[in-house]
């Protein structure tokens, strides 16, 4: 799981509720049926309209992946490519198929099985990008689905304060009337704003980091393997893949690969 995510959430509506009661005016004024339903099931109803249906119903697909913390492992997929590239100026390509079923992730496998082949490098390169390709457009959208229904909450909320003025306005010698219509005019604005930069903008923006993470180490993967193909020295390939990584992790893992 993903503290921040869930810590974040948490408290955002901690803070939002600890708000409401030290202002003094209760919980319950700020609970309103009709303004959910406006919101949430005007907004979900709009993200029908503009996705697939077989999108829609995946929806908890894409929430379970802004949650979870994947694990790509960077650091011991340099260090494995790295080890290869010394076995495979050792020994040449082919040994390398003796350690191909040892590697955990399917794309660096299929890849180094690629090179073992004999496969032509570019040739390769298109089948890996075309695969990373592939991998973006599935990402892109789960990261639709939350740009679209970030958009859509606001939306229905101005909705619901439109539905509540009318309301207000074609009862204006009704006092009960007049209050009902204002209190879902500005809650249904509360509750579009609220879910739209807590949940479903959040959720967006986390998506996106997840795809920069996988992207990176699918970028590192391919370097790699092109550069183990292309008969690469070494050590200068340790030194390419590292850069890729932030400073402080490069120094990090200069030093672990320097003591083994």
């Amino acid at each position: 799981m993903d503290i921040a995510t869930i810590g974040g959430l948490i408290l955002g509506v901690a803070m939002v509720a600890m708000g409401i009661i030290i202002g003094g005016v209760g919980v319950g004024i700020y609970i309103d049926i009709p303004s959910i339903l406006i919101v949430l099931g005007g907004s979900f109803a709009g993200l029908m309209v503009s996705n697939p249906l077989p999108r829609i119903l995946g929806v908890m697909k894409y929430v379970r992946h802004a949650i979870q913390v994947p694990n790509y492992e960077v650091e011991k997929t340099i260090t494995t490519l790295v080890n290869f590239s010394e076995r495979a100026r050792r020994e040449g390509l082919l040994a390398l198929e003796d350690d191909i079923e040892e590697v955990e992730d399917e794309f660096l496998k299929n890849g180094i099985q690629l090179v073992v082949d004999g496969t032509d490098p570019e040739l390769i390169k298109s089948i890996l990008y075309n695969d990373v390709g592939q991998l973006e457009e599935r990402h892109a959208v789960g990261i639709k689905i939350f740009d679209d229904w970030g958009a859509l909450t606001p939306a229905f909320g101005m909705i619901g304060t439109l539905i509540g003025l009318i309301a207000m306005l074609a009862n204006l010698d009704d006092p009960d009337a007049i209050g009902s219509g204002m209190a879902t005019a500005l809650i249904t604005t509360l509750y579009g704003s609220f879910l739209a930069n807590l949940l479903f903008i959040p959720f967006k923006n986390k998506l996106e980091d997840r795809d920069k993470a996988e992207r990176l180490s699918r970028d590192i993967m391919i370097e790699g393997i092109l550069s183990i193909q292309a008969g690469d020295n070494p050590n200068i390939l340790k030194y390419k893949l590292i850069s890729f990584l932030e400073p402080a992790k490069r120094k990090e893992m200069l030093d672990v690969m320097m003591q083994e």
